[in-house]
C-alpha cells in the first residue's frame, strides 16, 4: 500500500513541487515584505525551472488516485511547453513590473499557481480533475487579469474575465452533469467504454457540445471569444503575454484530451462541433483583426485565429491531426513569446507604447528589432520557410488526409486574409517616416528576442526532430 502511494506521488512530482513551491514562496513574501518581489520571482523561476527538468528527465508513465491522473507521451510534450511558456512570461515580466510599479511578490505566486491548474488539466483523466485543473488556473488568471490595481482597465479587464469565466464554468459542469447522468462514468476511460455500446443518446450529445463550449472559451475560440481583445488590451502586458501563452497549451491540450481520449469512440458526434467552432475563428480572428489600432487588440484576434488552424488537425480525429496540433501549439508558443517580448519592449520615454502607428520607421531607429519582428509576422501570416509555414502545413495536410478539403480551403482563405494585416504592420515598420524610437531593450527581452527568432527562422532545420516527438505524443491516443 505504502510502496503503491509512493509510486502515485512520483507520477505528480512536477505538480507537487508547484503547489509546496507555492506555498513556500508565498511565506517568503509575506516575511521579506513588499522588497521581495525580485526575490520571490527569481524563486518561482526556479521551482518551475525544477519542475520542467522533472517532466524531462524523469519520465512516469502510468495512472493516479482511481485513475483520476494520467501521465503520457502527449501529457508529456505539452506539459513542457505549458512550463517554457510560464517561465519565459515570468522572465520577461520581471523589468516591466519594475518600470510600472506593480512588482507585488503576489505576482509570481500566482503565475505559480495558475501553472499547476494547467499541468493538472494536461494530466486529467476525469471530470473532475478536468474541473479541479481548469479552475485552480482559472482563478489565478482571474486576478492576474486585474493585478495592476491602479489601472481601471486592468480592473475591468479581470471583472470582464471573471464573469464570463464564470459563464463558462456554468456552461462546462452542465455539460459533466449531463454526461455523467447518461453514461454513469465521469471517468474517461469508463465513459468510453460505455459509448461502445452503440448510438450515443441524444441527452449525451447534448452533454458533450456544453462540454467543448466550456473549453472553447478557455482557447478562445468563436463563438466564445467575446472577453479576449478586452482582456488582452486591458491586462497588464505581462499578464497579456502569459494569458496568450501557457494556458493556451493546457486548454488545448484538454480539448485533445477530452475528444481523443474520453469520446474517442463518437468522433463523428465531435467531429462537427469542432469544424464549426474551426472555421468560425478562422475567419473571424482574420477579418475582426484588419480595424485593429491597438497591437495587443490586433494579437488578441490573431490567437483567436491561430487556435481556430490548431483545431483544424483535431477536426481530423486521427493520429497525424494530433500530431499536427502538438506541433501548431509549439511553434504558436514560440512566435507568441517572440511577439510578447518585442511589445513588451515598445517602451518610449513616457511609459510603454501599445499604438500600432508607435511602429512606423522602426528599422531607421532600431533595425535589428524591426528585422526580428518582421521574421515572427511573416511566419504568423504563415509564409515559407518559416516555422509558422510548417505549422500550418501539418494541420492542413491531416485535415486533406480525412477527407475535410473545405475545411482545408477555407483555412487556406483565411490565411491569405490574415496575412493582410501583418504585413500592413512589416509595410509600417520599413516604409513609413520614424514615429520615435524606443528605450534600449533589456537583456532578458533581447535574449527572448533572439532564441525566438532563431527557432522561428531556422526550424526547418530542426523540425524533424520535432515532428517525431509529436508523433511520438499522438500515439499516446492510438
Amino acid at each position: 500500500m505504502q510502496t503503491d502511494l509512493i509510486a502515485q506521488l512520483t507520477l505528480m512530482a512536477p505538480e507537487l513541487l508547484l503547489g509546496l513551491g507555492a506555498l513556500a514562496l508565498l511565506m517568503v513574501g509575506v516575511f521579506a515584505g513588499e522588497r521581495a518581489s525580485a526575490l520571490v520571482s527569481g524563486l518561482a523561476v526556479l521551482v518551475m525551472l525544477a519542475a520542467l527538468a522533472l517532466v524531462v528527465f524523469c519520465p512516469a508513465d502510468g495512472k493516479a488516485f482511481g485513475d483520476a491522473i494520467i501521465n503520457d507521451g502527449f501529457g508529456r510534450f505539452m506539459k513542457v511547453l505549458t512550463l517554457i511558456g510560464s517561465i519565459v512570461t515570468l522572465i520577461m515580466s520581471m523589468g516591466f513590473a519594475k518600470e510600472e510599479k506593480f512588482d507585488r511578490f503576489e505576482f509570481p505566486v500566482l503565475v505559480v499557481l495558475a501553472t499547476l491548474g494547467m499541468l493538472l488539466m494536461v494530466s486529467a483523466n476525469n471530470m473532475l480533475t478536468l474541473y479541479l485543473g481548469l479552475e485552480l488556473q482559472s482563478l489565478a488568471l482571474y486576478v492576474l487579469a486585474a493585478f495592476n490595481r491602479d489601472s481601471v482597465k486592468s480592473t475591468e479587464a479581470g471583472l470582464k474575465y471573471f464573469v464570463l469565466g464564470a459563464l463558462s464554468s456554468g456552461m462546462l459542469l452542465y455539460g459533466i452533469s449531463l454526461i455523467y447522468g447518461f453514461t454513469g462514468h465521469i471517468g474517461f476511460g469508463e465513459i468510453t467504454a460505455a459509448l461502445k455500446g452503440g448510438e450515443p443518446q441524444l441527452g449525451l450529445i447534448f452533454g458533450l457540445v456544453f462540454l467543448l463550449a466550456g473549453l472553447a472559451f478557455k482557447i478562445s475560440a468563436v463563438p466564445f471569444h467575446m472577453w479576449t481583445p478586452d482582456v488582452y488590451e486591458g491586462a497588464p502586458t505581462p499578464v497579456t503575454a502569459f494569458l496568450a501563452a501557457a494556458p493556451k497549451m493546457a486548454a488545448m491540450a484538454l480539448v485533445v484530451r477530452v475528444t481523443m481520449g474520453a469520446f474517442g469512440s463518437v468522433t463523428h458526434d465531435w467531429q462537427q462541433v469542432i469544424i464549426f467552432i474551426s472555421i468560425a475563428s478562422m475567419l473571424l480572428g482574420a477579418f475582426a483583426a484588419i480595424g485593429q489600432h491597438n497591437i495587443k487588440r490586433l494579437m488578441a484576434y490573431s490567437s483567436i485565429s491561430h487556435m481556430g488552424y490548431a483545431l483544424v488537425g483535431l477536426a481530423a480525429g486521427t493520429a497525424v491531426g494530433v500530431r499536427g496540433v502538438a506541433i501548431y501549439m509549439l511553434i504558436y508558443l514560440v512566435m507568441t513569446l517572440g511577439t510578447f517580448a518585442f511589445i513588451l519592449a515598445m517602451r518610449g520615454k513616457n511609459g510603454n507604447l501599445e499604438r500600432i502607428d508607435d511602429l512606423a520607421g522602426l528599422s531607421r531607429t532600431n533595425p535589428v528589432m524591426a528585422t526580428i519582428m518582421t521574421i515572427f509576422l511573416f511566419s504568423l501570416a504563415g509564409i515559407p520557410p518559416l516555422a509558422g509555414f510548417w505549422a500550418k502545413w501539418y494541420v492542413f495536410l491531416a485535415a486533406v488526409q480525412a477527407g475535410l478539403y473545405p475545411l482545408a480551403v477555407i483555412g487556406v482563405v483565411a490565411s491569405v486574409i490574415g496575412a493582410f494585416y501583418y504585413l500592413r504592420l512589416i509595410k509600417l515598420m520599413w516604409f513609413d517616416e520614424p514615429a520615435g524610437g524606443f528605450v534600449p531593450v533589456t537583456g532578458s527581452l533581447r535574449l527572448v528576442l533572439g532564441a525566438s527568432g532563431a527557432f522561428v527562422l531556422f526550424y526547418v532545420l530542426i523540425g524533424g526532430p520535432i515532428a517525431t516527438m509529436a508523433e511520438a505524443a499522438a500515439k499516446s491516443f492510438f
